[in-house]
């Protein structure tokens, strides 16, 4: 539990940083709509990082439920945002990794849904 802990505040750590870090030193290098795209990786790595939160000190998941619901969303933000971050800061073209932000997107879909399952389950008990 507290690896998942750590992880995750490590992620909101760096959402913050790199929020920042958009707003100002990039905002002189991107233009308006790579800096959008950038503030949309920063976004959805700091909503889930709440999420994730939520997810790792609620009692009502088990620790293996804690565990999937968590890889899930560690890698939704490594590929989605991840990819995005890549694609604004370096060389490389969405022609090269064209699959990586939609499977990011695949694994935060997945992770919510697990989470859906999970409550429908309790509910039902």
């Amino acid at each position: 539990m507290f690896k998942n802990l750590v992880i995750t505040c490590f992620l909101g750590l760096v959402a913050i940083i790199l929020g920042a870090f958009g707003a100002h030193a990039l905002k002189e290098v991107l233009n308006p709509a790579q800096l959008l795209s950038f503030e949309t990786a920063v976004r959805y790595q700091m909503f889930h990082a709440i999420v994730l939160l939520f997810v790792n000190t609620y009692s009502g998941f088990s620790q293996p439920q804690k565990n999937k619901v968590s890889y899930l969303f560690f890698g939704g933000i490594f590929l989605f945002s991840g990819s995005i971050y890549v694609l604004q800061l370096t060389w490389i073209t969405a022609k090269s990794i064209w699959f990586v932000t939609p499977l990011g997107g695949l694994f935060l879909i997945a992770g919510w849904s697990l989470m859906i399952v999970i409550f429908l389950q309790k509910s039902r008990k």
